[in-house]
């Protein structure tokens, strides 16, 4: 999750505190936003750019194993045709 994204989204959570929280407000967020920067680690997470290029890159792997599959099938037909 981006820095921006966190930030707000511990903001927000924050303004929803009862009034008679308010003055520990500044705290909480402290708090709050290491405790879930702390939690979002541990979740092993990649970006979107990152999932995007391994995606990319298993479509060309697929296609790759494709490609000697037919090789090989191609490859084998002769060999079973004179025995």
């Amino acid at each position: 999750m981006e820095l921006k994204s966190l930030n707000e989204f511990v903001k927000q959570f924050s303004n929803s505190l009862p009034p008679a929280f308010q003055d520990l407000k500044s705290e909480f967020e402290d708090q709050f936003r290491i405790g879930l920067s702390y939690a979002l680690q541990k979740l092993d997470l990649v970006t979107r750019q990152e999932f995007d290029v391994q995606a990319e890159l298993l479509i060309k792997l697929e296609a790759k194993v494709t490609e000697l599959e037919q090789k090989i099938s191609s490859l084998e037909n002769p060999i079973k045709n004179n025995s």
